[in-house]
């Protein structure tokens, strides 16, 4: 059998990374993996990938750009560190929706 329909692989990245938001409490959260696009870069031969993520999260609310970006990486932790390449990072406030 196949690791990626093994029931009992490891999770993928983009749910590693579903997982490790939710520390957010998002109300919505959208994950794009975008590795295919970078396939060749230099970058993705370490095996990091490229991804994409739109948060929206009340814990925003008040915050500079900076500041979400941080509170972003900072949940993300050690996926930053090996198996994230690249994030394109938007982070919204409720009311900025």
């Amino acid at each position: 059998m196949r690791a990626d329909t093994d029931t009992m692989s490891q999770p993928t990245t983009t749910e590693r990374i579903r997982e490790k938001l939710t520390a957010l409490g998002p109300e919505t959260l959208e994950i794009e993996d975008e590795s295919a696009l970078h396939a060749g870069h230099e970058g993705a031969k370490s095996g990091g990938g490229h991804y994409r993520v739109t948060v929206v999260s009340a814990r925003f609310s008040g915050k500079p750009l900076q500041a979400r970006h941080r509170m972003v990486y900072q949940a993300l932790g050690d996926l930053m560190r090996r198996d994230i390449h690249a994030l394109a990072i938007q982070a919204y406030a409720p009311d900025e929706i």
